[in-house]
């Protein structure tokens, strides 16, 4: 067959050019987006109630969805918020579980909920995950000037009703969220007077207004030949039409809404602004469905609201324009993965050229590269995976591991041109002897990432891109080694001649190994050594764990966070005065900022929104060495108001913009939340005393009892005298605020509320609220003070429940100099141990850890047990290819020292990031996150093949009758040259993902660093700690016989 191929170059040729086609296409045909598509594993509810409080939201709609939500099979967990007008849940589930199905029985759940007060909005479900996050944002604003006087926050339907569904339409679009800005409402205002002169009640208005907007089917009739349709129209079709609705009629008196009320289309009260680069706007932010192109919805996104803006929003005095995306740093960090591979290939194309001297060979050993490249995007594509980050990581990584198995093979072909064979014999003869090793070794690098797919968390679905693109990539290597270039080479390559020895086959490279193995006490200092070595540095220098990196995009969310009861018109007043702070900075004078004379860094933009309980600002700054310092300067603007507390994160691809993969969630559960919020609010103030400037949140985001409240306690002894039911009374007093819920209108098709005020309604103070006078059903006009008491006090602005408890979560993210795992062990032992000690954690109230650090956990436990498998697996097969139990664990036993070699490059990494920082120059640093540690898998699958080649020469040799010490010594200056080769093109393929800055690079670049150290000490111990092993163990043992990889079949790349 071998031969066959040789021969047959035509067929080879149009085989790989069938193969580069197919890979061309995947390459254009596979979504581009940032990372992978992660599970998604929540459901949302959201059920919204205008105007209720956020205790009347938990009794009347958290409590009862719960009741059904709790028996929704496989759910995991379930956290409910009440908010003023919102009730939401998330309910997770674990890994695995088919998402469909679980909203399928969370819709059936909810659908047994017996009923909701009126006004409530039917509950709507929502699933989405991290990587579905919104990743482009528009603002909408008046036109230059504003040449048609419009306020913006009153266009809010105008855009759900026109702008939106267009940008929804565009392909790859799940959803567009529009930010600021009030729907709206039908108002109708009643006088109490004119109503009482009239003997009507509040209750007439809103029975008179229901009853008479209604549309009703009267069946069908048949005249002739012809079939009619009946109904009887009622519904009113917009405001004006209210004004006819009559209220009574006596003989030929007729009283009419507009005789009593004034009605008007308006819009609901303001709850939130938004504003852009310091001007009024609605915000509309872009999210993707899963497995979609970014950079295409990007394109697409960009055309059509180019004709949205001319065709619909500039005649109506409108713009709408993009001012900030993600797209950006997906493109910059794929940009940088490119061209990281572009130069690893250069570079690995160098170190071959060094060693076979010849441009011809080197191009024939070269030609794999982008073959393998291709096949890897085919194996994405088969497996439904995208390119991203990640996955181009892995095709990057594969450089140097794909190319060696075509240097075993052109090494064997060159060894037997040497002997004097022709080259189409040579191209055969070589690749026969050493197929059966390479497919070993093949099958070795590939089998570690089938544990893999047992990783179920976030980084095992991250790892599997990797996992697919290396192992695409290895197994289309082997095929090139064997099918491709035996032929190429039988055709292109020539000899070369060198004078003298070969590069990598100087004396003085093995001469360290034969002094070693001379005597057996040196051999057993050298093993004994280097366990103690590898011993110490993996037990005691291996760094604490983070779990996900960021991958910080440049911009940051940083959050102004309210104390309860503030207005929105005093956070308006705040808002206006952090904008003439911030403005200043918008494309700003950094030598300003340098000199002190600004306070903020120079950003390019920034976003705000704001509401009654908070304020964020959404900004990239112009130099992203600086996102730090605009972060500070922020904080430290927002912490100058009294009361206000500041909460800052920088943006992330990976989790929510809150810090999400390196909070330490502590979540207190009790019944007291008095007792809750002190508990709270002292752990907090401990956490910034234990920790170096950490950033400080919690939900609820008010850890006290201080949002005012009015309870209106009725006299139910004299509402019964004046005729007012529970109902009715408390309609009236809805009435007298907010507004009471009448009706609903179709308005061109869209639902639109109908809201009766009596008296000042929404206009209403605090202090004229006793005074304001309330119709009662028998028509008297008589004060609120007179029904009722009103009594101040204080509850909480929002409440949070964790499988129906009501529970505070704090959330810690320490400083970036502190992980995340040491972060978890001083909240364990020093700040609860400390709080206990000091009663500050109340009665009733219990304490546990979850978030990061619960996932943090489970992913290390899962990658232990998975690691533990691969290094099962590789034995059996190690154990399959020798034909021996006892040769795999001579190889197995060098693993350990490829994981201190990943160990220690991490640390010399961070030292020199530390120097960096030192002299100016921009420090770094590389967390040891569960990313990086899928460098110890890669590891596993490459630091063994070496070994395979020293372990397999000596059995050939000692069975040939070699003494140990000879045999041991050959198989070492046998194996050097392709062992140096294969080693040196990796590492330089490796050197720019590790060594060049770029957007993205914090994603892999510890993948990178521990892979590159671990494979250059291996191959160190390759050639010392293996020999002196070898030496003990089999000095001891019988001669065995030869290996029959090597024995009749010819060695793996033997050397000239």
């Amino acid at each position: 067959m071998l031969e066959a191929l040789v021969k047959r170059g035509t067929l080879v040729t149009v085989a790989v050019l069938i193969l580069c086609v197919l890979g061309i296409a995947a390459a254009l045909r596979i979504p581009v987006q940032m990372i992978p598509d992660l599970e998604v594993r929540t459901v949302s509810v959201v059920t919204r109630w205008p105007g209720a409080t956020p205790q009347d939201v938990e009794k009347e709609i958290l409590i009862e969805q719960e009741r059904f939500l709790r028996g929704v099979p496989n759910l995991r967990r379930m956290v409910s918020y009440a908010r003023t007008g919102e009730a939401s849940i998330e309910l997770e589930f674990p890994f695995g579980v088919d998402i469909n199905e679980a909203l399928i029985r969370t819709s059936n759940a909810l659908s047994q909920v017996s009923g909701y007060p009126e006004n409530v909005d039917p509950p709507q479900l929502l699933s989405s995950s991290f990587s579905n996050n919104a990743f482009m944002y528009y603002a909408l604003a008046p036109l230059p000037g504003n040449p048609l006087g419009l306020d913006v926050n009153m266009l809010r339907d105008f855009v759900e009703d026109e702008v939106r569904p267009r940008m929804e339409r565009v392909p790859g679009v799940s959803q567009i969220n529009v930010g600021g800005g009030a729907e709206r409402q039908v108002q109708i205002r009643v006088d109490p007077a004119r109503l009482a002169q009239r003997g009507l009640s509040l209750d007439d208005v809103r029975g008179a207004v229901r009853g008479r907007n209604r549309d009703s089917s009267g069946g069908d009739i048949d005249s002739g030949k012809r079939r009619y349709l009946i109904r009887t129209v009622g519904r009113v079709a917009d405001a004006e039409g209210l004004q006819e609705v009559i209220l009574r009629r006596e003989g030929d008196a007729i009283v009419r809404l507009r005789d009593v009320a004034e009605i008007e289309l308006s819009h609901f009260e303001l709850r939130g602004l938004a504003f852009a680069d310091g001007q009024p706007r609605l915000n509309l932010s872009v999210q993707r469905e899963p497995g979609s192109n970014v950079i295409d919805i990007k394109d697409a996104m960009l055309l059509e609201v180019e004709r949205i803006n001319r065709d619909l929003l500039a005649p109506n005095g409108l713009s709408l324009r993009l001012f900030s995306d993600d797209v950006r740093y997906v493109q910059d960090s794929i940009r940088n993965v490119w061209s990281n591979l572009a130069l690893g290939a250069l570079l690995a194309s160098a170190v071959m050229l060094y060693f076979l001297r010849s441009w011809r060979t080197t191009l024939v050993a070269m030609i794999g590269l982008p073959i393998c490249t291709l096949a890897a995007f085919l194996g994405l594509l088969a497996a439904g995976r995208t390119i991203n980050v990640i996955s181009l990581a892995g095709v990057a990584f594969a450089i140097g591991m794909t190319v060696d198995n075509s240097i075993v093979v052109l090494e064997a072909i060159e060894s037997a041109r040497r002997r004097g064979l022709a080259r189409l014999q040579a191209a055969v003869e070589g690749a026969r002897e050493v197929w059966p090793a390479v497919l070993a070794s093949t099958l070795t690098t590939a089998l570690v990432f089938a544990p893999v797919l047992f990783v179920e968390q976030e980084a095992g679905q991250l790892y599997s891109d990797i996992g697919i693109a290396i192992s695409t990539a290895i197994l289309a290597s082997m095929l090139v080694a064997i099918g491709i270039i035996p032929a190429a080479s039988a055709r292109f390559s020539r000899a070369a001649h060198i004078q003298g020895p070969l590069p990598g086959d100087a004396p003085i490279l093995s001469a360290p190994s034969a002094w070693l193995i001379a005597k057996p006490r040196r051999a057993l200092a050298c093993v004994l050594a280097t366990l103690a070595i590898t011993l110490g540095v993996v037990f005691g220098l291996a760094p604490p764990a983070e779990y996900l990196p960021e991958g910080e995009e440049p911009k940051a969310f940083t959050r102004m966070i309210a104390p309860p009861g503030q207005n929105l018109a005093e956070m308006e007043r705040i808002a206006a005065e952090i904008r003439a702070s911030i403005d200043p900075a918008v494309n700003g004078d950094a030598a300003a900022f340098e000199r002190g004379e600004l306070p903020i860094p120079p950003i390019k933009y920034y976003s705000m929104s704001v509401s009654a309980g908070s304020l964020m600002v959404l900004s990239e700054p112009v130099d992203g060495d600086q996102l730090a310092a605009m972060m500070d300067s922020l904080s430290a603007l927002f912490r100058g108001y009294p009361g206000m507390r500041a909460f800052s994160a920088r943006g992330s691809i990976i989790s929510s913009n809150d810090g999400g993969t390196r909070a330490v969630a502590i979540e207190l559960s009790g019944t007291d939340m008095a007792g809750l919020y002190s508990t709270g609010e002292a752990l907090l103030r401990r956490a910034g005393e234990l920790f170096d400037n950490p950033q400080l949140s919690s939900e609820p985001s008010a850890l006290s009892l201080d949002q005012p409240l009015v309870e209106v306690r009725p006299r139910w002894a004299r509402l019964a005298e004046v005729g007012f039911d529970a109902d009715s009374f408390g309609f009236a007093v809805a009435a007298l605020s907010d507004g009471a819920f009448v009706d609903q209108m179709l308005i061109e098709d869209r639902p639109v509320d109908v809201f009766l005020f009596s008296g000042a309604g929404n206009r209403q103070t605090l202090q004229g609220l006793p005074q304001q006078t309330v119709l009662t059903p028998g028509g008297e006009v008589l004060p609120l003070s007179a029904l009722a008491d009103l009594v101040e006090t204080v509850d909480s602005d929002s409440l949070r429940r964790v499988d129906g408890r009501r529970t505070v979560t704090l959330f810690v993210i320490p400083p970036r100099s502190v992980a995340l795992e040491t972060a978890v062990a001083r909240v364990q032992d020093e700040l609860l141990p400390a709080a206990r000690s000091a009663g500050e954690i109340a009665p009733g109230v219990s304490v546990d850890l979850s978030g990061a650090a619960d996932q943090l956990d489970a992913t290390r436990e899962a990658l232990v047990g998975n690691f533990a498998v691969a290094i099962l697996l590789s034995y059996l097969l190690l154990v399959a290819i020798f034909t021996h139990w006892g040769y795999p664990l001579l190889i197995l036993v060098t693993v350990p020292t490829g994981v201190a070699g990943g160990i220690l490059g991490l640390l010399a990494l961070n030292l020199a990031g530390s120097a960096s920082a030192a002299l100016g120059l921009g420090g770094f640093s590389q967390p040891f996150d569960m990313i990086t540690m899928l460098g110890f898998l890669i590891l596993l699958g490459t630091v063994v093949n070496n070994p395979i080649l020293v372990v397999d020469r000596t059995r050939a040799n000692l069975g040939r009758g070699m003494a140990l010490d000879e045999a041991i010594l050959d198989a070492v200056r046998a194996r050097l040259r392709p062992i140096l080769m294969s080693t040196l093109t990796t590492l330089f393929g490796l050197a720019p993902l590790v060594l060049v800055p770029g957007a993205g690079t914090e994603l892999y670049r510890g993948v990178g660093v521990v892979v590159l150290a671990g494979l250059l000490c291996s191959t160190v111990v390759t050639l010392s700690f293996l020999p002196c092993l070898l030496r003990l163990v089999l000095g001891r043992s019988a001669p065995v016989p030869g290996s029959e990889l090597a024995a009749g079949r010819g060695d793996k790349a033997t050397a000239a």
